[in-house]
This record gives structure tokens, C-alpha cells and sequence, in this order.
């Protein structure tokens, strides 16, 4: 297999925040045992051995949780040791980290940046809405120490985006949320709409994001990244960077954008495989690793059920005009009979106002790359 990526939950859903919107407390609920403990060495042992034996071309590692930084340096110190002593083919590996911040100081930050870790810092934009539901377990705000933590990475070098969650509040902020995190120097932001739980009528929480409160911010936040864009400016948001390439004749890199369900391989803290960080729960659970190998979860019921399942969409869809664009969506905003994206309204707006858009922004970044590439040449040449 030329890539094998693999996503691991070191310490389960343990967490030192107590967000009110956490999707994986909610998933963890849906389990016999909803908490997984802390993951032993030997277990990701196991792991790393199992991705390296399969891999032929490179390797990524990501960690979540939970508060993935709450197992601790030494956890992850073993880890690169690991790397190097079963990482035989010498093949291009990736390590990323999912985080809060709470826990990132100086030692964490040198150790990221030696290790060459791709951090993704989680930060809901401006105080007042970053606070409203990013808390600890006492109640108090988190805003001041991930601040803390964006500054320690940037001082050490640490390659990092920003990973930001859209409520029905944040939604109706998309200009002040852009502002904010250029103000501050985030180049590279990714967002997800906010998960409402497994059960239950989507839209009733306070968090809940609405379809309609979707498109407007999709519309306004796009409005202002697609302007800084042609005016030569370098800002990268997972969502938009995915349509363009899908405009530019390219695939997209993002899971959710495919338009076709693959296994991500998820560990829980004990071993346990599943093949998507949000179905992390019984009906869904491929096997554990200190059992089988990375085939053998591969070829599992569940995975091959969960695979086969992930690709069907409704009827509407193969006559969407933006479907080439949308292609379904995530399969979990598809959780209902009809199979219709919970976001389908959001989506499809905007998609067709910012068609036309894309594609002119996929030639004009084609064409500033060959303008670098010829500039990086002359260059060359002068020497």
C-alpha cells in the first residue's frame, strides 16, 4: 500500500477542557465502555510496527483525542524512537497532532518542532466566542492559555494551523472571525461545521449550527479568503484549498469531499480499530491491533460494511449541478432515511454562486505557481 495513515487516541476521550459541543464525548457514550484508558507503549508499538511493515510509499501518523498531550512527552519521545528503529524502507513519514494548547509550553513546542509534528491548534476566534463553549470543567475560559500555546509554537518554529468549529453563533461572525485570525498572523485555518449528537433531531442545541446559518457564513468567509487570494496574499482554508483543486481537475485531499467513505483506521487507547473518527463505537469496531494486523482490520465485516455503505447517495444528487463540487458530503451529516445531507441547502447555494470563482482561482493560483517556479529558476541561474 504506497500510503497508510492511521489516526490514534493515546489517552481515549480524557480531556482537561469540557467543550459543550464535543462530538467524541457523545460518541464515546454510544459504547459498552465509553473510556479506553491510556494507551500502552506496547500497544502503540504494535502500531507503528503494523504501518511500517505495510506502508511502500510514506506514512502518517495523527493523534487526537481527548487531549492527546495529557499521555505525556515521554509517550511521545518513545514514539519517534519507534519510527526510527522500524521505519526500515526509510519512506517519508508525517506526524500530526490534534490539540487544545492547554498543555503546550516550551519543552512540548521544541519537541514538536524537532520531530517536525503538523500541530493543529484548536481556537473558536475571538475571546468572547472562543469562551462560550471551549471551557474547563470548572467553567472558566481557555482563550488566554491557547493564545499562550500559538505563541510558544511560532517562537520554536512549529508548524501548526488553526482548527476552528462553526456555531450558530460563529456562523453570524464570518467577517470578525476572518479578521480575527489574519489580525493575529493564523495562515492556514481549517473549520467544521458543529456536530450535533448521534441521536436526537439535529438543530436543537445551543450550539447547533442551522443549514441557513451555514450558507452565510460559507458565503461571507469565502468572500474575504477568495479576495485576499487574488490580491496576492497566502491563505490557506482546508475547505476552499479542496474546491479549488476539485476546479483545477485534481483530488481532493479531504475525506469528507471524496464522495466515497475509506478506512481511516482509528485506534482507541486500548487497541481497538474503527474506520472513522466519528463512528467510534460498537457497531463499527474492526478488531484491535494486538490481534490482528493491519490486513486483517482491513478486510474486516465492519470495515468492508462501513465502506460499501459510505458511497450511497440519494437520487437528487447524480442530478445536482455542483455535485462534481459536493459530491454528498460527510457521511455523518447524512445519518437520516433519505440519506440528504443535513447541509445540503448550505452547500448547494453557496456552491453555485462560488463555481465560477473557483475556477478562476484555480488558474490564477496555477499561474502564480509558474511565475514562482520560473523566478526560483532565473535565480538559480544568476548563481
Amino acid at each position: 500500500m504506497p500510503l497508510v495513515s492511521v489516526l490514534i487516541k493515546p489517552v481515549s476521550g480524557k480531556c482537561n477542557m469540557k467543550c459543550e459541543y464535543c462530538f467524541y464525548n457523545d460518541v464515546a457514550a454510544h459504547r459498552d465502555t465509553a473510556d479506553m484508558g491510556f494507551m500502552s507503549e506496547q500497544t502503540l508499538e504494535a502500531i507503528v510496527r503494523e504501518v511500517f511493515a505495510m506502508a511502500d510509499g510514506s506514512a502518517c501518523f495523527s493523534f487526537q483525542g481527548g487531549e492527546p498531550t495529557l499521555r505525556g512527552l515521554d509517550f511521545y519521545q518513545g514514539f519517534i524512537n519507534m519510527q526510527r528503529r522500524y521505519n526500515i524502507k526509510n519512506i517519508p513519514v508525517t506526524n500530526c497532532l490534534q490539540t487544545n494548547g492547554l498543555l503546550i509550553d516550551g519543552e512540548w513546542a521544541r519537541f514538536l518542532s524537532e520531530n517536525r509534528f503538523l500541530v493543529g491548534l484548536s481556537l473558536d476566534g475571538p475571546r468572547e466566542l472562543h469562551d462560550r463553549f471551549r471551557r474547563r470543567a470548572d467553567g472558566s475560559g481557555t482563550y488566554a492559555q491557547v493564545m499562550k500555546a500559538a505563541e510558544s509554537m511560532k517562537r520554536h518554529g512549529v508548524d501548526f494551523n488553526i482548527l476552528f468549529t462553526v456555531t450558530s453563533e460563529s456562523a453570524a461572525m464570518a467577517g470578525k472571525l476572518y479578521s480575527f485570525f489574519r489580525k493575529n498572523g493564523f495562515d492556514f485555518l481549517q473549520f467544521m461545521p458543529c456536530i450535533d449528537p448521534l441521536e436526537g433531531e439535529r438543530g436543537k442545541d445551543s450550539f447547533s449550527l442551522r443549514p441557513l446559518e451555514f450558507g452565510v457564513f460559507l458565503r461571507r468567509f469565502f468572500e474575504r479568503w477568495s479576495a485576499e487570494v487574488f490580491s496576492g496574499g497566502n491563505i490557506s482554508v482546508r475547505y476552499f484549498d479542496n474546491l479549488v483543486s476539485i476546479a483545477a481537475g485534481l483530488p481532493p485531499e479531504a475525506c469528507s469531499m471524496r464522495g466515497m467513505c475509506s478506512c481511516q483506521f482509528v485506534f482507541e487507547a486500548d487497541g481497538s480499530c474503527y474506520p472513522c473518527d466519528f463512528y467510534v463505537t460498537d457497531e463499527w469496531r474492526m478488531g484491535n491491533i494486538n490481534n490482528l494486523g493491519l490486513n486483517g482490520l482491513f478486510s474486516s465485516t465492519a470495515c468492508r460494511r462501513f465502506i460499501s455503505s459510505g458511497s450511497r447517495l440519494p437520487e437528487e444528487c447524480h442530478a445536482c449541478a455542483v455535485r462534481s463540487l459536493c459530491r454528498g458530503g460527510c457521511r455523518r451529516d447524512r445519518e437520516n432515511p433519505a440519506m440528504r445531507n443535513y447541509y445540503c441547502r448550505a452547500y448547494r447555494g453557496f456552491l453555485e454562486y462560488a463555481a465560477p470563482k473557483l475556477k478562476e482561482l484555480a488558474a490564477y493560483i496555477a499561474e502564480r505557481l509558474v511565475q514562482s517556479q520560473e523566478m526560483a529558476e532565473q535565480t538559480v541561474d544568476k548563481r
